[in-house]
């Protein structure tokens, strides 16, 4: 049996954190809002305390203007909570490859002073688990010279590289807070059933997938009922896997990495996903720079990695971290799959997108806009798929490219493409 834990106020708990150290704040459905709500009160006896992330989900209350000199967010993903604070020029922006982020913790590039995490309850050993998001917080956990711990009942008990003993927790305040929720399901529309329907005549029975969250990741998991022995092997999982995982079609048999376990480094979804989670051994939550190494990757057989991005050129090169030069998201995982997808035997590289924005802007596009960033270069693309077909792109040379991608754009953007092909490589 383990020594009771000793509870303790948040202002007493966050009393730990320093003027100038560098905090790390557990993220997606595992952000500490209550504590980050809590030292936002803290903000007059502080000064330029770095708090370093990757996706975070809720009002996180520190990136507001007000508190610009007390805290300075340094993310290396940029997700919503935090989009404006980044294009506004408050907080910054750190792009690296999702894999490599715990190397920046261990090798002191980023030493972290402080950790801030939402864990379950310790069971009667004494552990507590990271609950969904383990991804880099196992890093930060092992590396950090303070942990904060929010301790939530309502955090799953989930299972691999998930746990923490609270003898390495120098403090616990208890908040029962409902975890996060986002569902995709309601928001899947016709572009997107399509493009998941060319992706799963693209998937083998015996892949082993790589999936995200969104409403293209959704659609191809929907289109998956007449597939036989899929594993899965992701930096995060979703609802959509659940259905499958019961019926049957995931059952992680023909994997060479962790057999009959689905792997992941996070999870983001509904409630229904987080007791599905809780305690099963059928998932394994591992260290993100295992389950995003390139090399592990590729030893499972046909590997089939669907990533998204928000524009496409007709030489292939994908931009999915920004707008131009605004920011939107980040490079994370897209890359460690696309080369451990392309490493793999039988494995296929998928880069999925609708040929149009909501609001009817082009996606394939003669040049990128000014300031976009490449997360995908066009050395590593294979397959582009939209709603109007597959572009298969490796081994083909640029104006090969720019033909197939011009054949799978919106049919009223292929003039506009058309001219620019002719433009850019026929010579007169």
């Amino acid at each position: 049996m383990y020594k009771e834990i000793a509870y303790q106020s948040a202002e007493e708990a966050l009393s730990i954190i320093k003027s100038g150290d560098r905090v790390y704040v557990h993220g997606s459905a595992m952000t500490p809002n209550f504590l980050l709500a809590e030292l936002a009160k803290q903000a007059p006896r502080l000064q330029n305390v770095e708090l370093t992330f990757i996706s975070v989900l809720g009002d996180i209350v520190v990136d507001r203007p007000e508190y610009e000199n007390n805290f300075h967010i340094n993310c290396l993903f940029v997700s919503d909570s935090v989009r404006q604070a980044v294009n506004d020029g408050r907080a910054d922006f750190v792009p690296v490859f999702l894999s490599d982020i715990p190397d920046l913790f261990k090798n002191g590039q980023l030493p972290l002073d402080v950790a801030l995490i939402q864990v379950s309850p310790p069971d009667k050993h004494g552990y507590c688990s990271l609950g969904v998001s383990v991804d880099i917080a196992r890093a930060a956990v092992s590396t950090a010279r303070h942990i904060i711990a929010q301790v939530n009942p309502n955090v799953p008990r989930t299972l691999g590289d998930s746990m923490i003993h609270t003898d390495r927790i120098h403090a616990f305040v208890y908040a029962e807070n409902p975890l996060p929720v986002v569902d995709y399901s309601t928001k899947v529309g016709k572009e997107e059933l399509q493009i998941g329907k060319y992706i799963a005549e693209l998937i083998d029975d015996g892949s082993t997938l790589q999936t995200g969250i969104g409403t293209i990741p959704d659609a191809v998991l929907k289109s998956l009922y007449n597939h036989k022995n899929l594993g899965i092997h992701t930096e995060m999982c979703s609802d959509g896997i659940i259905d499958l995982f019961e019926k049957d079609i995931i059952n992680n048999s023909k994997k060479i990495i962790h057999p009959y376990k689905t792997v992941t480094g996070f999870a983001v979804g509904t409630k229904k996903l987080y007791d599905y989670v809780d305690d099963n051994p059928a998932f394994a939550f591992l260290d993100i720079d295992f389950v995003n190494d390139p090399h592990i990757i590729s030893k499972n057989p046909k590997v089939v990695a669907i990533n998204s991005a928000i524009e496409v050129d007709i030489t292939g090169q994908v931009c999915a971290d920004s707008i131009g030069s605004k920011l939107f998201s980040g490079i994370g995982g897209q890359m460690d799959f696309i080369r451990g997808a392309a490493l793999s035997q039988g494995g296929k590289p998928i880069i999925a997108l609708t040929s149009r924005t909501k609001k009817g802007e082009p996606r394939i596009v003669p040049f990128l806009k000014q300031g976009a960033g490449v997360v995908t270069t066009r050395g590593h693309v294979h397959y582009i798929v939209t709603e109007f077909g597959v572009a298969f792109l490796y081994g083909k040379n640029l104006r090969q490219r720019a033909k197939a991608l011009i054949e799978i754009a919106h049919p009223d953007d292929r003039e506009l493409l058309e001219k620019a092909y002719w433009e850019r490589f026929i010579k007169f």
